[in-house]
């Protein structure tokens, strides 16, 4: 019953897209890569959640939580004030440049080689981090949802195996054939499954705490535990309440304001109105996200009593625990739907930058809209092989959500400090966004990679040496040696703007910045932009404040 439904959800997802997408003109260059510039509203805040949303965070935020309780909400809730700030500032400067990639921005503002240096660290983050990290996690989730191995009577290895091709080829369909409006109308239906069957989680598990009931489930969570309810992390926990001052906020302006796949779909909105509309819309929904996200991981903490071998395992044995047999195939498609949803989109965004950015630019320059269209299509099919090949090597990479929060720094915080200046200056030259991002990048190489483990192993053998053994007594020392690495991207974005600034002040442009209005779509903003945002931000400080 469970498989029936799964593929029943599945091809329902399927069919809705063809049928939506068969009259787009896909080869065209808007055609493809922004859904012929007609999304609307409640499609993009549909897109823009499922394509944030995949088994990585589901799983590894939930296991945050697990062990630290409401403060990881931070990852959640901060979303919604960095979506307010892309509909009011970034967003109407993108549609009024009519751009098709935020590194277009980088060309006209700079030069050439600041976009393609950009483009080949979004890229060369998407192949290696993101789209295996994305497929790896989505297997595991999926081959333990149906037992996969015993199913077929074939290895844990071959599962993993045949689970990420599968993943892999159908993801690839979507986003490499279908373009960015079969990647939105998939995403907004498969959202709505995503809403549903994430609550029931919650749900079913404050059921079986509550001998029946969900209130009382609840009472007895919040009675039990209450310091898992404490929204401001302290120094040992995974969010630091002091690090949402620094990194974190610029780590959710980034993901939210200038990443490209994220972006792509506002990018895409029939006019400014509706791409603002959308983009709250899902700032509203991503509060709501907790509930999904993070109760869950607290749920299970309770549940298990704390005895789970790895709070890796929270989500996914809380799941075969509470959720009713019935609705497990429902619940299958639902998760399926959102990895696919966040690879097709990564994957998508990578043809995208491709095409545009690489191809057009730099290969043949002469080719035509259908031509583009065609060599992305073949450069992202490599890019979907590639992936594939690569996800079952980081089976041992530790906690994935951890670690995709950690080396993700290494292009974004250098990528936003570039546009950032890019957009609030007009007389820093392109030299500067050039140093800016290179230094960027490898300053937090050296810092995150090299000088970290060396601090944290001298501290922690001075430690022994003292004679401090107990685990915990030595995690605290660990902590204790190097700051968060949210901290570091704070200093480093501070660090390279004052770089970029000086160079500017040395060496500035011959003529101001001006950005031109190219009349791609209508930029007239929607009239309760500014008051809805305001509603946003303060419901995200409430919810501090009432959980401090």
């Amino acid at each position: 019953m469970a498989i029936f439904s799964f593929i029943g959800f599945t091809l329902l997802v399927a069919i809705v897209s063809y049928y939506a997408t068969r009259k787009t003109h896909e080869n065209t260059s808007d055609g493809y890569f922004l859904g012929g510039r007609s999304l609307t509203a409640g499609v993009i805040a549909g897109s823009l959640l499922l394509t944030n949303l995949s088994t990585e965070q589901i799983v590894g935020l939930n296991g945050s939580a697990y062990t630290d309780g409401l403060s990881v909400m931070a990852w959640e809730t901060l979303a919604a004030i960095a979506m307010v700030v892309t509909a009011v500032y970034l967003l109407p400067r993108y549609l009024k440049g009519g751009l098709t990639t935020v590194p277009q921005f980088l060309s006209k503002r700079f030069d050439v080689s600041t976009k393609t240096i950009t483009s080949g660290l979004f890229l060369t983050g998407y192949v290696v981090v993101l789209l295996p990290v994305i497929l790896y996690s989505g297997s595991v989730a999926i081959s333990g949802m149906f037992n996969i191995p015993e199913m077929l009577n074939i290895t844990n290895t071959q599962s993993l195996w045949l689970c990420i091709w599968g993943i892999g080829i159908i993801g690839s369909i979507y986003a490499v054939f279908g373009g960015l409006k079969a990647v939105v109308v998939s995403d907004s239906i498969n959202a709505i499954g995503l809403l549903v069957g994430g609550l029931l989680i919650p749900f079913f598990g404050l059921v079986a705490i509550g001998d029946g009931s969900m209130m009382a489930g609840l009472d007895i969570l919040m009675t039990t535990n209450p310091e898992r309810f404490k929204s401001m992390g302290s120094a040992e926990q995974e969010v630091p309440f002091s690090t949402i001052f620094t990194g974190m906020m610029l780590v959710q302006l980034f993901y939210w304001g200038t990443n490209q796949q994220i972006i792509q779909r506002a990018l895409g909105a029939k006019n400014l109105a509706e791409g603002q509309k959308g983009l709250l819309l899902a700032s509203f929904l991503k509060i709501l996200g907790p509930l999904i996200l993070v109760l869950p991981g607290i749920i299970a903490y309770h549940y298990f009593e704390g005895g789970l071998a790895s709070s890796d395992l929270a989500y996914p044995e809380l799941v075969r625990a509470v959720l009713p047999k019935y609705l497990v195939g429902f619940f299958a498609a639902v998760l399926f739907g959102a990895i696919l949803s966040s690879f097709n989109s990564v994957l998508n965004s990578s043809v995208t930058l491709f095409g545009i950015d690489i191809y057009k630019q730099h290969i043949n320059k002469d080719a035509d809209e259908q031509t583009i269209v065609k060599y992305g299509k073949r450069f992202g099919v490599l890019l979907a092989i590639s992936a594939m090949f690569i996800a079952p090597l980081i089976a041992n990479a530790g906690s994935l959500f951890a670690y995709l929060q950690e080396v993700n720094g290494i292009y974004s915080i250098p990528i936003f400090t570039i546009i950032v200046v890019g957009y609030t200056t007009k007389r820093v030259p392109a030299i500067a966004a050039k140093i800016g991002v290179i230094s960027g990048s490898l300053l937090y190489i050296l810092s995150q990679f090299i000088l970290k483990p060396r601090f944290i192993e001298s501290a922690v053998e001075k430690a022994q040496d003292a004679g401090i053994t107990d685990a915990a007594a030595l995690r605290l020392v660990e902590i204790d040696a190097y700051p968060h690495f949210l901290h570091v991207m704070a200093i480093l974005f501070v660090l390279n703007i004052l770089i970029m600034l000086l160079i500017g002040k040395i060496r500035p442009r011959e003529e101001d910045y001006v950005l031109e209005y190219t009349k791609q779509v209508d930029i007239e903003p929607w009239k309760h932009t500014k008051v809805v945002g305001l509603i946003v931000v303060s419901t995200v400080v409430f919810i501090y404040v009432y959980f401090r």
